[in-house]
């Protein structure tokens, strides 16, 4: 057999197929005849028994009394409509709640088959049923939660008897084995000469919807992705990778379209690379990889980042932005005053350079001690320092309550989790006060293992619109890029802890953010 041509081989295999067929004629052709009934029975019944268990008025009545006055009328109008034999919902001690014939109602069901669909599997049955032989459906009803399994609902279909599809299918059996041995026999020539070779056995309809998918989701990804062929051509381009390039055309090299960078060089025809690259002055993260097959080069595939977006979202992330911007505020706070302490000394008024040297070191002090003795963890205590001399610079009066208290981090939360959450509370609310002539924010924190709770209040310019919309990832009424994160990222942390965010805004007033987690402990 391995001698013989692929094209002899399909010719006999069809012939051999065909003239079985028509040796066993009306068995065979209706037992696939009543499969596909049955098949295509079962896809409609299940896709049916999915759409009336996903239906309120049902979930909600399965399992309560008289809840068969209200599934009742809406399973036989979906029946009627539908052209099913039989929709029957029971609850979970096997109850009917829905039958064709209402004498079935309130009586338990007793299949037999249905004892999967109460751990809330979906299948399809045969079996024997009050109305006779039928395909039927097994979907398990769930509450309107999704969370508990309250029912299961059976969808039905009577199965045609064999000797009725034989009588009135005969003369098409006849046509469509005729035709079968004349086309499966040329199409088996053509088929083994100019398909199979080439498709690594796959149906056409398998391929396009294969490459497809395979677009869709590179053209998704949040990198840009390109490839080129074995001669250095750009065979694909997603969004992204066009975006970056500023190549919107048909059809162009890598050597063209990276001219005058080292992706232009053969050097990535070795070995994979992972470095910089500068394109349009932006600078991007590459990297690249041979694309072999069957062992030979068939091209390059090269991946994009955005450098400057991958360092922004890592420091809104872990909060080093704010840390930063708090130390270097503490600094400019300090050089000013070091130049104002030096100036006072060149001018020989050494009284007032001591009393400006004692103001501040009492104001520092007083902060620093006010700190240690309410706010237990270090890292907080650092934010809090480093916002309080960021006020001072912009001119703002950043007040921490007397009340205020961390005696621990709350389970669930990290030191890092509140300094994103304070520090991104502080910074919106000083800059919405940047316009106003009075500058005020106030912070109330309280903390323990199992309670946490932060107020930041401002006198700022307040929200226009929907104040909860600040919490939305990308909004942001500020124009400088970047922002539309931070906040977006205080509500993931607080609600991933089940925790509640209460916004008030009043417009030219300001605006009182509050938070809270957990249950206060009584003394």
């Amino acid at each position: 057999m391995k001698n013989i041509s692929l094209r002899l081989k399909m010719f006999i295999f069809s012939f051999i197929i065909v003239l079985f067929s028509i040796a066993t004629s009306g068995a065979i052709m209706i037992h696939n005849l009543s499969g596909a009934f049955e098949k295509e029975f079962g896809a409609r019944a299940i896709a049916i028994a999915r759409t009336v268990s996903q239906l309120t008025d049902v979930q909600n009545n399965v399992g309560k009394p008289n809840g068969f006055e209200v599934i009742q009328p809406i399973a036989e109008r979906i029946r009627l409509t539908t052209d099913v034999d039989y929709i029957v919902i029971i609850d979970m001690k096997k109850i009917r709640y829905s039958h064709p014939s209402e004498s079935k109602l309130g009586t338990v069901f007793e299949g037999g088959d249905e004892i999967e669909a109460f751990s809330q599997h979906e299948y399809i049955s045969k079996a024997q049923g009050v109305l006779g032989y039928s395909i039927r459906a097994f979907v398990p009803i769930m509450n309107e939660e999704g969370t508990q399994q309250v029912g299961v609902i059976t969808v039905g279909l009577l199965t045609p008897k064999w000797y009725n599809l034989l009588d009135e299918y005969q003369f098409d059996i006849l046509i469509s084995l005729f035709w079968g041995l004349a086309i499966g026999l040329g199409g088996s020539v053509w088929v083994a000469n100019h398909l199979k070779r080439q498709t690594f056995n796959l149906e056409p309809y398998e391929i396009a919807r294969l490459v497809e998918e395979r677009s869709g989701i590179i053209q998704a990804m949040d990198i840009g992705i390109l490839a080129t062929d074995e001669r250095g051509n750009v065979s694909f381009i997603n969004r992204l990778a066009r975006q970056y390039t500023h190549f919107f055309e048909q059809s162009i090299s890598r050597k063209e379209l990276f001219n005058g960078t080292w992706l232009a060089e053969d050097i990535l025809q070795q070995h994979e690379i992972y470095r910089p690259l500068l394109i349009h002055d932006q600078m991007y993260l590459v990297r690249t990889f041979p694309i072999r097959i069957l062992d030979q080069n068939a091209g390059y595939l090269i991946m994009l980042t955005d450098r400057k977006e991958a360092n922004m979202l890592a420091e809104e992330l872990t909060g080093i932005k704010m840390l930063v911007d708090s130390l270097r505020a503490q600094q400019h706070e300090y050089m000013n005053r070091l130049h104002s302490i030096a100036g006072l000394i060149q001018l020989d008024r050494n009284d007032e350079a001591l009393s400006l040297i004692i103001d501040e070191i009492t104001d520092e002090e007083e902060i620093i001690q006010i700190l240690h003795d309410k706010i237990l963890d270090y890292s907080i205590q650092g934010l809090l320092l480093g916002k309080y001399s960021r006020a001072k610079e912009l001119g703002v009066e950043l007040t921490i309550d007397d009340d205020s208290k961390l005696a621990d981090i709350m389970s669930g939360f990290s030191s890092g989790d509140l300094v994103t959450i304070i520090g991104n509370l502080l910074d919106n609310a000083m800059e919405a006060c940047f316009e106003c002539t009075y500058k005020d924010v106030r912070l109330t924190l309280i903390g323990d293992k199992h309670y946490l709770y932060i107020e930041v209040q401002d006198s700022g310019l307040g929200i226009i619109g929907l104040p909860q919309r600040i919490f939305e990832y990308g909004f942001t009424t500020k124009q400088k890029e970047g922002h539309g994160i931070g906040l977006a990222l205080v509500k993931q942390i607080v609600e991933s802890n089940n925790g509640n965010i209460q916004v008030e805004s009043t417009v030219n007033i300001g605006t009182n953010i509050t938070i809270e987690v957990g249950v206060i402990e009584e003394q």
